[in-house]
Order: structure tokens, then sequence, then C-alpha cells
């Protein structure tokens, strides 16, 4: 598969027709997802209520167009929404523009928005996407003078297929600032907006997590560009969350976590290209499938998690996944004919990340059986083994640095698995160094850190010291290896490992 940057369209796109005042208008940009081999999700917000209509062509000069009609944009969805595109040709580029229309008069329009996606191909082709998370976390938000949210660009400039977010896409729970004074007598300037100046408890302030970061043109170009595979995490409703929590948190005056979540996944949804399941309204856990090679299953380790605890019970009570997803999860990794089976997980394996004298994730550090929440990875790596899974790759953030992990049974105390590998990258704008870094490594299934790099002591805090990440996987159709990168905020290579195809 090919394709060049995306021209804009003073640069060889048709021209729009007049565009006169009061007519709709694309508020945040435009995005696509949940791509497939013959369909795309393609998401718009208006400035007003409008009709939504998608033009689709095969190239960029839009000679020949097919148009959609998409659906009214109107307040009870904040004037977000979505059109699938179908029947589109399995691994090519495909170029289409959102134009937005009065809802009573299709002939009033206001000026088109231009993007591309790439659909997935259906034999053995050359496949290259990228994934991080965390991003505007901890105050640290849109700097126009630092060149705002500049590693997406350093993204774009690869020209994935795909980008696989790994959670934390806003922070709900944190507030941005106008200013943030650093070390070196300089000063962050945020954009700030009303919904971003408290923490996020009703709808509308959590809509206005997503729309801040649409904001940022680095962000909303490559959304236009590239096809997304969105999941979430704990800040996309408020930090390390679970189902039926209660808040002990005075900054908040709704304290019912199930009901702040509600509220957040309706606004996931609103604000990012997924497509929703008519029979399970909302749902974040999938598989994409992108041919012979790939097939990428999305995990939710957010909403059937259990209660954060120390970790050490005997017995699985929910873990991350929840039984229903567990066994939809082995189901589908056995069902599976791919190459290679990317599992974007929201929490690493091994790295305790604690919660006070709990712990947030999934390792705990004690170096014996699997305790916590390990049964429920200790019954899923036995699964794969037993019934042959092979090419397992995990992929996910959440720890604010980057590194490779491999784990292995002869290391391990738990050792019916076959070895594995489990790679992590992130932040995309966030704070460094806010906790100690690497994360101490939980023994049970035998990590050893090939690789990591985060951000020293004395550098704590801002973005602008470079320690921002992201992961690139390649895979060649014709040798059938994937390569791995992790890259930095400006796109430099820091480790590269080659996988050869399972046998």
């Amino acid at each position: 598969m090919t394709g060049a940057s995306l021209l804009l369209p003073s640069q060889g796109f048709a021209a729009p027709a007049l565009v006169r005042s009061g007519r709709p208008q694309i508020s945040h940009g435009v995005q696509t997802g949940d791509v497939s081999a013959s369909s795309g999700v393609v998401w718009a917000r208006a400035d007003k209520p409008a009709r939504m209509f998608v033009e689709v062509s095969p190239t960029e000069s839009f000679r020949s167009v097919e148009r959609v009609r998409g659906p009214i944009l109107d307040p009870s969805r904040d004037l977000t929404g979505k059109v699938q595109l179908r029947k589109l040709p399995a691994g090519q580029d495909v170029f289409y523009r959102v134009i937005l229309a009065d809802p009573d008069d299709d002939s009033l329009t206001g000026e088109p928005a231009f993007g591309r996606l790439r659909t997935a191909p259906t034999g053995a082709s050359d496949i290259r996407f990228l994934w991080s998370a965390d991003l505007g976390g901890q105050g640290w938000g849109i700097d126009p003078s630092r060149g705002g949210y500049r590693i997406f660009e350093s993204m774009r400039a690869l020209n994935p297929d795909f980008f696989i977010c790994s959670g934390d896409l806003i922070y709900a729970d944190g507030v941005i600032p106008a200013e943030k004074p650093l070390a070196d007598g300089t000063t962050w300037r945020n954009i700030v907006t009303p919904e971003k100046s408290k923490v996020a408890e009703t709808l509308d302030e959590y809509r206005g997590n997503y729309r801040y970061n649409l904001l940022d043109e680095n962000m909303r170009r490559f959304n236009a560009e590239v096809a997304q595979i969105n999941s979430w995490d704990d800040h996309e409703v408020v930090n390390n969350w679970y189902p039926g929590e209660i808040l002990d948190d005075s900054r908040y005056t709704e304290k019912r976590v199930d009901v702040l979540a509600a509220r957040a996944r309706q606004a996931f949804h609103e604000y990012l290209p997924t497509t929703i399941r008519g029979d399970e309204e909302g749902r974040v856990y999938k598989v994409k499938r992108y041919g012979e090679l790939l097939d990428v299953f999305v995990i939710d380790m957010r909403s059937y998690k259990d209660s954060n605890t120390p970790g050490l019970e005997t017995k699985s009570d929910g873990g991350v996944f929840g039984r229903r997803q567990l066994d939809w999860l082995k189901d589908e990794l056995r069902a599976s004919r791919a190459t290679w089976k990317v599992l974007a997980a929201d929490l690493p394996i091994s790295l305790v990340v604690p919660d006070g004298a709990a712990v947030e994730a999934i390792g705990q550090g004690d170096p014996g059986a699997p305790l916590g929440r390990e049964l429920e990875i200790a019954e899923l790596l036995s699964f794969a083994k037993r019934h042959h899974i092979t090419g397992m790759v995990w992929v996910t953030g959440d720890v604010h640095y980057t590194a490779a992990h491999h784990y292995h049974p002869s290391r391990a105390s738990f050792t019916d698995f076959d070895p594995f590998w489990e790679f992590v990258s992130g932040p995309l704008n966030a704070a460094v160094g806010v906790a100690p870094q690497p994360n101490r490594v939980d023994p049970t299934f035998g990590p050893e850190v090939v690789y990591s790099k985060a951000a020293p002591s004395q550098q704590v805090g801002n973005p602008g010291f470079g320690y921002q990440f992201f992961g690139e996987v390649a895979i060649d159709h014709a040798t059938r290896a994937m390569t791995v990168r992790l890259r930095d905020i400006d796109g430099i290579v820091l480790h590269t490992i080659e996988l050869a195809p399972p046998e």
C-alpha cells in the first residue's frame, strides 16, 4: 500500500463553493476509525445543527465521487456525528470530504473538510501502525509557542496505516491552568477552556475534554489522515477508577464512579470514530482484522475491573477482563488465522503501578505463583499454549515511558505459557518522571526488561524536555517478520527489535 501525505485543498483538491456566512461549519476537524477491508467510520462536529454528508473518491482530485448522506448533527450528541462508509476497496487509500448542510436545505453548505483513510488488506500486505497513550495530563496542555501536541506531526510523517490509542486520550480528572512556571525560568502557557478548568463531572465537561484536545492543529491534521483504533483507561473517567467505586475526593460533588463512567463513556463514543454495536451500545473491546498477517484485539481493562487491593487474592474476583470479555478474547484468539495477534492493552502486565497501598494494574511485586489479577493473565496464557495460539504481541501505555519486555517461562514462577513480547510507549503529551521510573517489575511471568527509557529524576514533569514516546510496528508481507521500533517525540528511533514469524 502506498500513499503520499494528504494534500490541502489548495494543492489539488476541487475548489469548494463560495461559503456564505451563517452556513454550518466543521468545528473540530474530521477523523476516521475502526477501518476494515471494506468499511470505515468518518467523524465530524458542527458549529450548529447540520446535515452531514461524506463524499468519497479513489483519488485526491475528487473527479469521481460517491456521496453518502449522513445524520443530522444536533445538540443531543453535542453536534457530533458519524458516517459508516461501506463497500470500499480493500488495501487502498480512500479520499473523502465532509460537507455540512443546513438541516432544512441541502443546498446551503459550509466549507468541506478533507481527509484520507487506508482500508485493511484482505491478503498478505505490508502493514505499518503506531501506538501510544496519555494526552494532556497533569496540567500540560497545548502551548502553541512550543509547537502544541507536536508528537502528532512526527507520527503523521511516518504515513502509518492506523494508530492505536492505548487509553488516557483525555485527562478528565486534570485541570489545565493558564500557566505553569518552569525550572529554567520560562513559562509553559496553555490554551485554556472552561471545561478544562475543573474536573469533569457533567456530560458536557467530559465532552469538553475531547474538544480541548481537538484545538491542536497537529492532532487535527493527524486525525484527518490516519485512521484510529481507540481503547480507554482510567483518565477518561477519573484516576485509577473501577466499577462501583465511591470517590473520596473533595473536588467532586458526584462521588459515584458508575455515574461518572456512564457520562464519560457517552462522550468517548460521541467524540471518537468508533463503531458502536447495536446490541451492546458503548462496548469498547473488539477485534480488527488486517488480512493474513495481523489481527488487533482491543482489550478493555477498565469497564469490568475489580476493586484495587494489594492484589494477593488466591481466587479471581473479576480481574481486569471480566469473565465475558475473557471468554470472548479466548474464542477470538483461537479463531484467528493471522500470523500476528496484537493485544492492544491499556495496562502493562508486570509493571507494578501503585494506588496507595493497593495496586492499580496487574502485577503486585510478589515473585511467586499468580495472585489477584495475575490469575486472569495466567488463564489466558495457558489457554493460548494449550491451543497452539502463536504470534501474540502486547502493546500498551499508561506508565509515561517506553520499554520492551520479553516474557519467558524459564525465568518465571508460573511456567505454563509460551514466550511473548510486550511493548510500552507514551506519553503523547503529559508529565514525565512523576513516579519512580522505570516501574518495579513483578517476576511472576518471567519478564526481562530488554530496553527502557524514562525521564531522569532532574527532569520530572515538563514534557518540554522531550521524554514523550510512541511505538511503531511494521510487518513485511514477504518475510512475515514484525519489526518494532520505539521512537521519541521527534520520531527518532531509540530501540529496534525484529521478531521472526511464528513457525
